[in-house]
């Protein structure tokens, strides 16, 4: 196994296993609805189910729709990740990194909506609130999210960082060794 890809999977696991593990706990801990403020007026662990997408995008479809639309895309979300994994050069860890972080997101989020299923729980669970203002706040969120954001961040990073500088376009066999 490449150095990448043990660093895709491990970071994709972790961050499925982190985004899981803080859904159950919330489940456990607290009914919907229930907040905990950590930062007086800042941040709260809130719980609260998001039927839609970000800011609660399709929220208003019906069921039936929503399910077969999230599950959908987040499964070919998945597959594209993947695909855009297979295209990275060798040496290419931040990345494989990125991409495993946005990866162990959308499935974070997809099994949300397949095991814990969105008919009986209403959908994906969130639990980060913050408030900007007083009367203001931002959408809830989860961890999914939050790495799914920063993996898109790193990729932007990796994308601005390497601008102008040389691509080896060497045939390499699928070891990372030069093709003869």
């Amino acid at each position: 196994m490449s150095p990448n890809l043990r660093l895709f999977l491990a970071v994709a696991a972790s961050t499925l296993a982190l985004d899981q593990m803080s859904k159950q706990w919330i489940l456990w801990n607290l009914l919907q609805g229930d907040s905990i403020q950590v930062v007086e007026d800042f941040f709260y662990i809130t719980h609260v189910r998001n039927p839609g997408a970000a800011f609660s995008m399709f929220a208003d479809a019906s069921e039936e729709f929503r399910q077969f639309f999230f599950v959908g895309v987040g499964s070919l979300a998945v597959a594209m990740i993947v695909s855009f994994y297979r295209s990275l050069s060798p040496g290419d860890r931040l990345a494989a990194a990125a991409l495993g972080s946005i990866l162990g997101g959308a499935l974070g989020n997809l099994a949300d909506r397949v095991f814990r299923g969105e008919f009986l729980l209403g959908g994906v669970v969130d639990w980060l609130h913050v408030r900007l203002w007083t009367e203001t706040s931002w959408p809830d969120f989860n961890f999914a999210d939050s790495f799914i954001v920063i993996g898109v961040a790193l990729l932007v990073f990796e994308l601005f960082a390497s601008e102008g500088e040389e691509v080896d376009e060497t045939p390499r066999g699928t070891n990372g060794e030069i093709a003869s």
